[in-house]
């Protein structure tokens, strides 16, 4: 069982990090901020410009903790780690998959089907929350289109055109994204989805939890025994973790986009906690970054009923879930990956 607590996340600028014994030691100007043992980590997230030692490096690879590097906007950079042990037959069948079209697009399918229906269930949630909100007219229409393109899906198709509707899909999603935001409209209106860099305070907290979520789903992909870097849906790119690009792509509506709507909406964030760069990057203060960090791991330790199994699951493992479950599929367990379908 994996545990929701045990990554370290290194938001200050400046930060030095070494290794004394069995322990991570993180300074800044000689002062010493903090001291945390190794056996009680599983990943180290450094969110600010930090330094790392080489040996404290080496600790973490022979220990299995991963270390990935992410910018101040929330674009991942880099993630290091020890020797993979995954299970070679199964990266195998993931890899011979990957090069058979009709299986390429099945997986893929199953994938949109969920991020489709997930993204429908957050616009149909937000109408009945706040019934009086400006824009009900056009949620509810956005919500029938993308009932009928996760039907369209169902259908076998060639990958090029499941992707085809993906992008209608989000295009309708997110046409009506602002009408979601209730409060401090003032300060966090959405126009359209900007990711390198995020343009405005709302597509910053996106891409920022998009990124703490992409190192999670690669930490559960990994667990499992499979490739990051060989998808499905998204296409191989060296450096680019596609299988993990390809699961989130189910779980970014109920978990990411939703926390999201939740530090506005209950203003857990502020306006003030943003600024923007000579570049028209809009970037998250410390604070608000700590404050996101915080409202994050707490949304990962809530339960959810998952519809696979019928389990309870708190939601910090559902990309462990899906990974074996993806896992079992391409071992022959399963006769279709079974996507995360939120209710």
């Amino acid at each position: 069982m994996k545990r929701m607590l045990n990554t370290l996340y290194i938001t200050t600028e400046g930060a030095y990090l070494q290794q004394d014994g069995e322990t991570v030691v993180v300074t800044r100007g000689g002062e010493q901020l903090l001291r945390f043992p190794l056996h009680g980590l599983e990943s180290i997230v450094a969110v600010e410009r930090v330094v790392c030692s080489a040996p404290l490096m080496g600790a973490c690879a022979e220990r299995g903790i991963s270390m990935s590097f992410i910018t101040p906007t929330g674009r991942f950079q880099a993630r290091v780690y020890g020797p993979v042990s995954g299970n070679v037959l199964l990266r195998r069948e993931q890899y011979r998959r990957s090069e058979d079209p009709d299986a390429t697009s099945a997986i893929a399918r199953s994938t949109l089907i969920a991020k489709v229906a997930n993204s429908r269930t957050v616009l149909l949630r937000a109408r009945r929350d706040h019934p009086q909100a400006a824009g009900a007219e056009e949620i509810a229409q956005a919500a029938e289109s993308l009932r009928q393109i996760a039907s369209k899906l169902e259908q076998p198709m060639p990958l090029d055109t499941a992707r085809g509707y993906e992008g209608e899909a989000a295009r309708t999603y997110f046409s009506v994204f602002d009408h979601l935001i209730v409060s401090q409209k003032e300060d966090f209106n959405f126009e359209r989805r900007s990711r390198r860099p995020p343009l405005d305070r709302v597509n910053a907290l996106l891409s920022f939890i998009y990124s703490l979520l992409t190192h999670d789903t690669v930490s559960a992909l990994e667990t499992v025994g499979l490739d990051p870097s060989v998808g499905y849906l998204h296409r191989d790119r060296p450096g680019r973790p596609s299988l993990a690009l390809d699961m989130m792509e189910e779980l970014r509506p109920s978990f990411a986009d939703r926390l999201v709507l939740s530090l506005i909406n209950r203003q857990q964030v502020s306006g003030d906690g943003f600024t923007v760069t000579e570049s028209g990057a809009v970037m998250m203060d410390d604070k608000t970054r700590k404050q996101v960090l915080v409202a994050y791991q707490e949304r990962k330790q809530q339960e959810v009923s998952h519809p696979f199994t019928g389990e309870k699951v708190p939601v910090g493992l559902l990309s462990h879930v899906q990974a074996m479950l993806l896992a079992r599929h391409l071992r022959g367990e399963l006769d279709a990956y079974p996507p995360y379908a939120w209710r």
